[in-house]
C-alpha cells in the first residue's frame, strides 16, 4: 500500500498529494500523518517539495475531505455511516467513540480530532448528521486542519534537515539510553513488588 503510493506520488506530484489526503480524511486508509511527515522531508533543501506549496496542497486536499464527509454526513445521515462505515475501517465501536466525543466538546471534537486516530474520520460526519451550521464547521475544521498539516509537515521537514545528525545521536547515546530505561524499569518493578507485598500483608 505505502509503495504504491509513493509511486503515485513520484508520478504524479502535488496532485498525488491532494488526492491522497482528501481521501485519507474521507476514510480511505491512507497514513495521513506518515505522507506529511515523508513530504515534510523532501522539502528540505535539494528537495523536489517546496514547503509552503506543499502545505497548501495538503490542507486544501484535507479541507477537500472534510467538506465531502460533512455534506455526505448532512445529506445521508447516520445510515450511511453503518451501512457502509465498514468499507473504510469506520466501525460501530470507533462510531460510538467519536459520537461520544462530539456529545461531550461539541465542534471542540473536530478541531482536535485530527490529532487522534480514528476519530478525525468520524467528526466530520458526525458535524452533518448533527446539523451544525456549516460556517462553524469551516472554522473548527479550518482552523485543526492548519495546525494539524503544519505540525507533521514541519516535523518531516526538520527530520529530513537533521536526519544525519539524528542517527548520529541515537547511535552514540543508544546504550545510555538503554541503561537508563532499564534502571527505571528496576526501580518501578520494586515499588510495584513493595505495594503488592504490603496489600496482601
Amino acid at each position: 500500500m505505502q509503495q504504491t503510493m509513493f509511486e503515485f506520488i513520484n508520478h504524479y506530484g502535488y496532485f498525488a498529494l491532494y488526492i491522497l489526503l482528501s481521501a485519507g480524511i474521507v476514510g480511505v486508509p491512507v497514513p495521513d500523518e506518515t505522507l506529511m511527515a515523508i513530504v515534510g522531508s523532501l522539502t528540505a533543501p535539494g528537495g523536489p517539495f517546496r514547503f509552503t506549496t506543499a502545505l497548501m496542497v495538503i490542507y486544501a486536499g484535507t479541507m477537500t475531505g472534510m467538506i465531502v464527509s460533512y455534506t455526505l454526513g448532512h445529506r445521508v445521515g447516520k445510515p450511511l455511516l453503518y451501512r457502509y462505515g465498514k468499507w473504510f475501517k469506520l466501525t460501530p465501536g470507533r462510531i460510538e467513540r467519536a459520537e461520544g466525543w462530539f456529545k461531550k466538546y461539541g465542534l471542540w471534537t473536530v478541531f482536535f480530532g485530527y490529532f487522534v486516530p480514528g476519530v478525525r474520520h468520524f467528526t466530520c460526519y458526525l458535524s452533518g448528521v448533527s446539523g451544525v451550521k456549516f460556517y462553524k464547521y469551516l472554522l473548527y475544521a479550518g482552523t485543526g486542519a492548519m495546525l494539524w498539516c503544519t505540525t507533521f509537515l514541519t516535523l518531516g521537514h526538520f527530520i529530513g534537515r537533521n536526519l544525519e545528525g539524528i542517527f548520529h545521536l541515537l547511535h552514540r547515546y543508544m546504550g545510555m539510553s538503554f541503561l537508563v530505561l532499564a534502571v527505571f524499569a528496576g526501580i518501578g518493578c520494586y515499588i510495584y513488588l513493595r505495594l503488592r507485598k504490603r496489600r496482601t500483608v
